[in-house]
């Protein structure tokens, strides 16, 4: 149950922002696309700040669904559908859907000290196939985990969830800005994964502890599985949804992921400028709304998908960064040859192609 505290002025501290260390907990937003076909291995992210890592567990679809708890204020949740079953798991299946941390924003968890916090962990799930699921947190800074078990108890039908997991004595988070804990949400996981005890106190990684229990999602084409309202905070309790408004939760999303794809005709991401030296690229500066996390990448699809034009069209066979930093910088767009020194490009995408910045963990 959640529970309001009342600070020594009278007012709910919980109507108050920065409780949930999770981004994009309601899964509103999405700027690398709103479904995802025919996954089935690798890394990728999807719903901003959430990505899932698969490997021989099945073929799946992951949307970003309307489909959410009744009552609870979400529009959005993240939905995982089964198109192609694997009943017979390898003893390396793994199916897991995760967040990652910076260390410096979990300093506050104390973590390595006597005084290491208990966080609470609560969220919203629902899916077709009932029975025992696991999450975990996992510390890449020290290699130690712990894991805690929740049930499905009725087929496609909204269950809120809360599980506490104890501070860790053992072993500080580095405070910077790069990976430190990484929550887990497991899906499906073969017996190297399960053949132990399940960790349920702070220890060291040991993978036969980690999923023990976890039932197999991939088993049918009937199963998926959906989750909004993803809170983790300070604390042995759990309250109330931090709500945030979309804008506020872009700009944390844009830390890690800017979105510069043009979403109608004419498909202008910007303009360009030939420099004096090389007629063969057209240099871009791209402004980016928030400081990112560190000197980011450019994500496309493939160079062929842009065009220079300047009276004459030209195909892009090459994109890449050119002194871009997590405050700005450019992005060089290159062609075989043909283009004018010193002279102003338009920089079109055959239709919208997604142009990512990405500084992700």
């Amino acid at each position: 149950m959640a529970v309001s505290r009342i600070n020594e002025a009278g007012l709910n501290v919980n109507q108050y922002g920065n409780r949930n260390l999770i981004i994009n907990g309601a899964m509103t937003v999405a700027q690398r696309g709103t479904s995802f076909a025919s996954v089935s291995s690798g890394e990728a992210y999807t719903a901003d700040r959430f990505g899932r890592y698969l490997n021989a567990a099945g073929t799946w679809t992951i949307t970003q669904s309307t489909d959410t708890p009744t009552g609870q204020g979400f529009a959005s949740s993240i939905k995982f559908d089964c198109t192609t079953a694997n009943g017979s798991l390898a003893a390396n299946s793994e199916y897991l859907f995760f967040q990652r941390f910076e260390g410096q924003d979990l300093q506050r968890l104390k973590k390595g000290t006597a005084n290491a916090e208990k966080v609470t962990l609560s969220f919203w799930v629902k899916s077709a196939k009932t029975g025992t699921y696991i999450t975990e947190l996992y510390d890449n800074n020290n290699s130690r985990h712990i894991s805690r078990a929740y049930t499905i108890s009725s087929a496609n039908t909204w269950e809120k969830k809360e599980l506490t997991f104890d501070g860790d004595t053992t072993g500080a988070i580095t405070n910077n800005t790069a990976t430190s804990i990484q929550l887990n949400f497991f899906l499906a996981n073969g017996s190297n994964w399960q053949s132990g005890t399940l960790q349920t106190s702070w220890g060291a990684n040991t993978q036969a502890n980690r999923a023990v229990g976890q039932v197999n999602l991939a088993d049918s084409t009937s199963n998926d599985w959906y989750l909004t309202g993803v809170q983790l905070e300070v604390g042995d309790t759990a309250t109330d949804f931090e709500h945030r408004s979309f804008g506020d939760e872009l700009a944390r999303c844009q830390r890690y992921c800017v979105d510069l794809t043009p979403t109608s005709a004419p498909y202008i991401p910007g303009t360009g400028a030939v420099p004096h030296n090389n007629t063969a690229v057209a240099v871009t500066h791209v402004a980016l709304p928030v400081t990112m996390r560190a000197s980011p990448s450019v994500s496309i699809t493939t160079a062929s998908d842009y065009s220079l034009y300047d009276g004459t069209t030209f195909t892009c066979n090459a994109v890449a960064v050119n002194g871009l930093s997590a405050n700005g910088g450019g992005i060089n767009f290159g062609v075989a040859s043909g283009l004018t020194a010193r002279s102003a490009v338009g920089i079109y995408t055959n239709g919208d192609k997604r142009t990512l910045i990405i500084a992700e963990l």
